[in-house]
């Protein structure tokens, strides 16, 4: 067997067939592809999941009479609205690195095969294997309002009379909307204890009165202590990380959200990579690197370094994962998976391209 690194794909003898979300492929050796079977192996890459919850607050338009008839100063004076990073996931994957694409050369009548996702990225050898998920690509939006039932500051309005409408004194109609609250309140308590004038029939109509004097209530409460409505918003980034620094991943406005990391509106998200291990080449009982076999089944051995995100001083995600590009490589005697006896079989990690299994598979 001959292991050649090549920069083009060669023509490949294949049987596809599905695993989980993407397509996985065997590759067979046969005359018309000169018993040459290609594979890539990845490049670590990060999927960055980032969720912040928006706030905004609106101040009611009677904000300044809530003392006098509502009896508190703990009202929304003014409209703000803001952005908090409630919680950032970071999840390793492998992408085909193109300078890391080889020819597995066998004899004619081999039955050694191997395995591939549909980007050509080793997966095993002599042994079926699952893909894994295809990771969701940087960029989509998801939001989750918070609020059960959302209350618009102007709504009171659908509950005032003509009297309200004509009054030209903001005072004044402060002072009607805290008493038409104040008949709302009232009838809530009649209807609870039974002693309304008019009692509804049975439960149901029971829940359906209350439920609309509540949402009258906080319409008009509005008015006077504003409203703070709250949504969850989800968005993806991918990063390749290539050495040692830091960048800046996006930045977060106060304004707008997510923004890029040249819109100077936000403070910046840094994503920091620092790099803890090379990855070395295996040693021998002596203690000596051990030799790259002759035309040898290249796999990765990674390295690893911490990921870490940060705004403002403040860490948000810090852990140390592995990756393909600050490792070495080194490879497998390729005589282990063309024996006619005892021929083995070898997993290697969709992520990192190292070796995660080798065995025998009993093939005759």
């Amino acid at each position: 067997m001959r292991f050649v690194r090549i920069m083009a794909m060669a023509c490949i003898g294949m049987l596809a067939f599905n695993a989980g979300a993407q397509q996985t492929k065997l590759l067979t050796a046969d005359k018309h592809n000169e018993y040459g079977l290609v594979y890539t192996l990845p490049v670590t890459s990060l999927e960055i999941e980032v969720t912040a919850r928006r706030t905004v607050k609106k101040a009611g338009p009677y904000f300044q009479y809530a003392k006098k008839f509502m009896g508190t100063d703990k009202v929304i004076k003014e409209d703000t609205e803001s952005w908090t990073i409630t919680g950032v996931r970071v999840s390793p994957y492998g992408v085909p690195d193109s300078e890391n694409r080889y020819l597995m050369q066998l004899k004619s009548g081999a039955v050694t095969y191997i395995c591939v996702d549909e980007n050509g990225m080793l997966l095993s050898i002599n042994k079926e294997t699952q893909a894994p998920s295809s990771p969701l690509y940087g960029g989509q939006d998801e939001s989750a309002a918070e609020s059960v039932e959302k209350i618009k500051i102007n709504e009171y309005l659908q509950y005032v009379n003509e009297d309200f409408i004509a009054s030209q004194s903001s005072a004044k109609q402060a002072q009607m909307l805290a008493e038409n609250l104040m008949e709302i309140r009232e009838a809530k308590i009649a209807l609870t204890r039974g002693t309304a004038e008019t009692m509804p029939q049975d439960g149901k109509q029971l829940e359906l009165m209350l439920n609309s004097l509540t949402h009258q209530e906080a319409a008009l409460t509005a008015a006077f202590a504003g409203i703070t409505e709250t949504e969850t918003i989800t968005h993806r980034y991918t990063y390749t990380p290539s050495a040692d620094g830091r960048e800046v991943l996006f930045r977060m406005s106060d304004f707008a959200g997510f923004v890029g990391a040249d819109d100077y509106s936000g403070d910046p998200v840094y994503i920091t990579v620092k790099v803890t291990n090379r990855g070395e080449l295996p040693v021998d009982a002596k203690g000596e690197e051990k030799k790259l076999p002759k035309d040898a089944v290249i796999y990765n051995v990674p390295g690893a370094a911490i990921v870490t995100l940060s705004t403002l001083g403040k860490t948000l995600y810090e852990q140390e994962m592995e990756f393909s590009q600050f490792g070495v490589r080194f490879g497998l005697a390729p005589a282990l998976f063309s024996a006619k006896k005892n021929r083995s079989y070898a997993t290697f990690n969709p992520v990192t391209g190292a070796l995660s299994e080798i065995g025998e598979d009993g093939a005759e």
